[in-house]
């Protein structure tokens, strides 16, 4: 690698040649305020709030977008800088919302945070924004074009990451817009809810729908009895909303906080991902031994399914029936909990943590209730909403000691907790498959070459002379991808995990902001971490799982668990 030197507010470095200014400075530990970049996404440049001044250069280049040279003398704090980025603070605010104190972003906005860093305190521009409405058709999505600042972050990740491309730039110059394809509202396009575009917009012009204030209305209703439960992937993230690490493993203190919020019972979701394995594998031995459709796909990732049903809809036949492990506790919640504690169903609310805005549509699905009058899961809070409850009820998450989850819902595997991470789910299964057939232990059930955020990986288990090939994708691009493969033909495998979100649900529509691959990684790391220290890693062996069959279910794809576990998905295409 060419090394070249350079210089930086004064201080003489050497770095490879070619990187940007902004990567040459970060390397030394100067940080350039940036708005449109994003680590993950092409450079953009379109912002300019990167501007540094280079000696020898008419004008200010973007650091972003500009590569260094051998002997380039450079100033990011120059009073030409300074002054030079103020104005471009100043021209965005006089085209924006900035009612920073009622806004979902407050105190967590990059451009707040930047307009503070420069010292902006009185904006030189009249205000000219026209106030447009809100666009709150989606059940999952909010979209504030009052907020937006137009960096295409969210017309990036749509378009390429997930491939729907449903957000799009139109119009030119000053006149550009940032809009659903056609300037239809969000729930007239199709779109999944996957909520990738509210994890990397820097302001807040496209946020989850909250729920906050319904779980609050509940927990001070005397006559509910409010239960709540917490997806594997939500361990591993919380902390980073009280500034810790990502992929710290919280999940006793998160559990301790939502005591102190004042829910009933803390339940972990990874009950139930320990019985979608049960279920999900038994289905796929089912299709194996009939002839049924393979290869067959999971059911767990509601972006996913939302996707599917729009963009593939001939392949649902492909789709388990399985419901997800957040629709399985609602049914369990409302039906075998209910006659358990002999808590009348209707005074039940169940309430969901999710690293998820995909789950909210999904909770409100007609087909995700027990009784076909009351939704089987009545709110679904985000990762970033739980974190903004808890900053409300002034709970100082990392001085709350660790506390264990109640029962019966209380008891999981290591196999559920790998849900939150792409390959998770495939692994689990693997795991249990193999040792129901083979009736053999599995000696080595960590499968390494399905973990991690390849684009697509492959795995086989030898099932007493019959080979069965897992795949596993994630991201909807490379689900598209691998719909094409089946729609040709070329999909060799029996089971395939589709995750919606980039690295699955550690990376979800609705985790802390600023995640990027290196926060993805982070986090998954963690997941695998938190399945080595639990006792039980396989979800059949599950003990709370067995007594569950045993005393109410009775057997897998048995009549109660079809009219409890399992749904059917539909053709939606628009």
């Amino acid at each position: 690698m060419n090394m070249v030197k350079i210089t930086v507010n004064n201080t003489k470095i050497s770095v490879p040649e070619g990187i940007t200014i902004l990567n040459a400075a970060k390397s030394v530990g100067i940080e350039i305020p940036t708005l449109c970049y994003h680590p993950d996404q092409f450079v953009k440049a379109n912002c300019r709030v990167c501007i540094v001044e280079v000696e020898g250069m008419k004008t200010l280049p973007s650091a972003c977008s500009t590569a260094v040279t051998d002997g380039m003398v450079i100033h990011t704090n120059s009073a030409r800088v300074l002054e030079a980025r103020k104005v471009i603070l100043e021209l965005l605010l006089a085209n924006h919302d900035a009612n920073c104190l009622i806004c979902h972003r407050n105190l967590n906005c990059e451009l707040q945070k930047i307009a503070n860093q420069a010292g902006v305190r009185v904006n030189r521009f009249e205000n000219v924004l026209e106030i447009k409405p809100l666009d709150t058709s989606s059940p999952s999505i909010v979209r504030n074009p009052n907020k937006c600042v137009r960096c295409g972050r969210c017309v990036e990740i749509c378009r390429d990451v997930q491939g729907v491309n449903i957000i799009e730039k139109i119009g030119r110059g000053t006149e550009i817009e940032v809009l659903p394809t056609y300037g239809k509202y969000l729930f007239d396009v199709a779109c999944t809810a996957c909520g990738q575009c509210s994890t990397v917009c820097p302001v807040a012009a496209i946020y989850e729908k909250e729920e906050i204030e319904k779980v609050w209305e509940a927990l001070n209703n005397p006559q509910k009895h409010v239960i709540v439960q917490t997806a594997p992937a939500v361990r591993v993230s919380i902390g980073e909303e009280f500034g810790l690490e990502p992929g710290s493993i919280v999940t006793g203190k998160l559990v301790a906080a939502l005591r102190r919020l004042g829910f009933d019972r803390v339940f972990d979701t990874d009950f139930t991902a320990d019985l979608t394995i049960v279920e999900e594998g038994n289905e796929l031995l089912h299709r194996m031994k009939n002839n049924g459709v393979l290869p067959m796909l999971t059911s767990c990732s509601p972006g996913w399914i939302n996707f599917i049903e729009q963009y593939y809809p001939e392949l649902l036949p492909h789709v388990s029936t399985c419901k997800s492990p957040q629709q399985m506790f609602g049914a369990l919640a409302k039906s075998y909990y209910a006659e358990k504690t002999g808590i009348n169903p209707a005074d039940i609310f169940v309430v969901s943590v999710m690293p998820c805005t995909a789950k909210k549509y999904e909770a409100k699905r007609p087909e995700m209730s027990v009784d076909g009058i009351h939704p089987d899961v009545d709110a679904v809070l985000t990762t970033r909403e739980l974190g903004r409850m808890l900053k409300q009820a002034g709970i100082d998450f990392d001085r709350l000691p660790e506390e264990e989850y109640d029962n019966p819902f209380g008891i999981t595997t290591g196999a559920a907790v790998i849900f939150g991470a792409s390959g998770g789910v495939a692994e689990a299964a693997l795991r249990t498959v193999y040792e129901v057939v083979t009736e053999k232990t599995l000696d080595r059930i960590d499968f390494h070459t399905i973990r991690g955020l390849g684009g697509i990986k492959e795995a086989e288990v030898d099932l007493n002379g019959i080979i069965v090939k897992v795949a596993v994708v994630h991201s909807l691009s490379n689900a598209s991808k691998m719909m094409e493969m089946i729609k040709a033909g070329k999909a060799a495998y029996q089971f395939i995990e589709v995750m919606c979100c980039p690295g699955g649900c550690i990376g979800g529509g609705g985790q802390p902001y600023h995640t990027n691959d290196e926060v993805r990684m982070k986090r998954i790391a963690a997941i695998y971490q938190a399945d080595k220290n639990l006792p039980i890693r396989k979800s059949h062996e599950n003990p709370a799982v067995k007594s569950l069959y045993a005393e109410y279910l009775h057997e897998p794809l048995g009549e109660k668990s079809h009219h409890l576990l399992h749904t059917h998905y539909r053709n939606r295409k628009k």
